[in-house]
């Protein structure tokens, strides 16, 4: 059943939610690894919650890493402000990566709620974009981005919307979802430790969709979390509009490294008619967890639909 809590104690200006998980990449239930100084200066090895050393953790589990951390910015209600302080200061210069210098995603840490946002940068190193944080309920914010002369890196901080919540449960593996009139279906399976191939096939009507339009530089932008830690993956597609080979639809490939047994769910967004669509999926590598999300077509489990957030064409995406 839906579990309905009562969120308070923080107001949306994200001061104070930051201020409590800055240095530390945790606010409410996460699971992230600290490292452990050690005698010689050095830093312990220690794992996370899935067994991964701290060099080799996914993204989005710390709130500072390889000297970048993600810092609180004052806003007024109904923004959404940071930036990001590296060794010279706030950071005010970034590559380009998928047609943007900064992505902003989130999500709700029972993974419902999904956005991925395109905040402006202004001269001071500070993002702005109008929030993301759809209603109540304890979101994970992950910046993804690739500052100049740096390597690519994505920073996740625990943020807390108060409020009555309604916990979703997350909805049961399915190889296909629809979302605004589309049907979209899923082919292969991620293999953990392996890159595995995922195909998306795209539908409207039941005729293959041709002529995606190109989206963040390709047919289409995946993001997988992992539940539990929220693990963020940004995996990458098999091929780029214009390289010769890569055909605007129906298919969509992409190349997928999961770092370890669990459930994932994946963000598939796609641009067609001038919006961009948002297909969500669940999926379970390995040996499914004793908290595994009931298989497809079990009648306790939900019904695969698209997110209940994604019924409006274009919705979120900037």
């Amino acid at each position: 059943m839906n579990t309905v809590t009562k969120l308070g104690g923080f107001a949306l200006g994200l001061v104070a939610v930051f201020g409590a998980t800055y240095g530390v990449g945790r606010l409410v239930d996460d699971p992230a690894p600290v490292a452990e100084s050690r005698r010689d200066g050095g830093v312990a090895p220690v794992t996370g919650e899935h067994g991964e050393s701290v060099d080799r953790l996914p993204g989005g589990l710390l709130v500072s890493d390889r000297g970048y951390t993600l810092e609180p910015v004052d806003a007024p209600a109904g923004e959404f402000a940071f930036r990001i302080v590296g060794p010279g200061g706030p950071v005010t210069r970034y590559d380009v990566a998928h047609d943007k210098r900064m992505h902003l995603i989130v999500a709700r840490r029972d993974l419902s709620g999904f956005r991925h946002v395109h905040p402006d940068l202004a001269p001071d190193g500070t993002w702005r974009v109008d929030t993301p944080l759809a209603g109540p309920g304890q979101w994970r914010a992950f910046a993804d981005f690739t500052p100049t002369g740096g390597e690519p890196l994505t920073l996740g901080v625990d943020v807390t919307i108060p409020g009555e919540l309604t916990e979703r449960p997350l909805p049961a593996p399915a190889t296909s979802t629809t979302v605004d009139g589309y049907t979209v279906t899923l082919t292969g399976a991620p293999q953990p430790g392996s890159t595995s191939p995922l195909t998306f096939t795209v539908s409207r009507s039941g005729q293959p969709v041709t002529d995606l339009e190109p989206y963040l530089g390709a047919y289409g932008h995946l993001v997988a979390l992992r539940r539990g830690d929220l693990a963020y993956l940004h995996v990458h597609p098999d091929g780029t509009p214009g390289d010769g080979r890569t055909q605007p639809g129906p298919a969509v490939t992409f190349l997928a490294d999961v770092p370890s047994a669990g459930s994932y769910r994946l963000y598939l967004d796609f641009r067609h008619g001038g919006a961009v669509h948002t297909a969500e999926f669940t999926v379970v590598t390995g040996t499914p967890p004793a908290d595994a999300p009931p298989a497809s077509g079990d009648p306790s489990g939900p019904a695969p639909t698209g997110g209940a957030d994604h019924g409006t064409p274009g919705h979120g995406h900037n």
